[in-house]
């Protein structure tokens, strides 16, 4: 045995207790989340993704009973953060491209800065975030710069997060350039206190009905659109039913020998 006394081991200091985080606000629908500067997490360039809401349970309203036997499913709703150069596969060079025709009136880079608010890749997929007051420019630059040649609006579809404060709605557009075989996602928000957006359709026609849709079904004007009227619901139709805040239940359906109830009136597994 050694003679050597043993040194008495440095007693540790007790642990402070972590600090729970605060459970998030609830709100309207089937979203709970606290509200989100999106605009300020752009200043900051921040590439993480952003949470801007928890979707609990499955589908069908979450105030009342739970309809559905998932209401114990919690699943953070996620924005991809900002890309950082390089991009990848073609991004760099279109966005380069847009960049220098954005600002070919030698105001330096200021024009592309203003006019986009984020670069997104994510799953091998571009999207602009575009302020909504230069969609007018970028989509022209898009559509007749020789190098880009975005010649055709695929699509244009809306989006509802109620928890986004001041950017709640959003407007994404579509587009394919057939002559260089790409394709790039365009995304502008607007505050449901001011939900206009300016139209393409003079850039790209066939985003005509498309619009109305997104009118007819979120609620976003699309200013200089030729005849925004509704395209799906009845044109006195109460409301936008795609948003969050629609109500789901109250008017049942009815079927020759049965009737099946509205999503709230239905059987609690609860």
């Amino acid at each position: 045995m050694s003679d050597k006394p043993t040194e008495k081991s440095a007693e540790k200091a007790p642990e402070e207790p972590k600090a729970t985080p605060p459970e998030p606000t609830v709100d309207s629908g089937n979203l709970h989340a606290t509200d989100l500067d999106l605009a300020a997490a752009n200043a900051a360039g921040d590439t993480s993704p952003v949470q801007i809401g928890e979707r609990r349970g499955m589908f069908g309203p979450t105030k009342g009973g739970d309809t559905t036997g998932y209401g114990g499913l919690r699943t953070p709703i996620l924005f991809p953060g900002a890309a950082e150069k390089p991009y990848g596969s073609y991004f760099d060079e279109l966005t380069g491209t847009l960049e220098t025709a954005l600002n070919s009136d030698g105001t330096a880079s200021s024009a592309f800065d203003a006019a986009i608010e984020r670069v997104v890749v994510d799953r091998g997929e571009l999207t602009l975030h575009v302020a909504r007051e230069a969609l007018p420019t970028v989509a022209r630059a898009l559509r007749d710069d020789p190098a880009l040649r975005f010649e055709m609006c695929t699509g244009v579809s809306g989006v509802h997060f109620p928890n986004e404060a001041g950017r709640e709605l959003h407007a994404v557009y579509h587009l394919l350039s057939i002559t260089h075989n790409r394709r790039v996602r365009l995304e502008v928000s607007a505050p449901e206190s001011d939900p206009t957006i300016p139209s393409v359709v003079e850039t790209w026609p066939g985003a005509d009905w498309h619009e109305r849709e997104t009118w007819d079904m979120f609620g976003i004007v699309f200013e200089g659109h030729p005849a925004l009227t509704r395209i799906l619901m009845p044109d006195d139709w109460p409301g936008h039913p795609q948003r969050k805040d629609y109500p789901l239940g109250g008017i049942p359906v009815e079927y020759k020998g049965g009737v099946v109830p509205p999503p709230d009136e239905r059987r609690s597994y609860n």
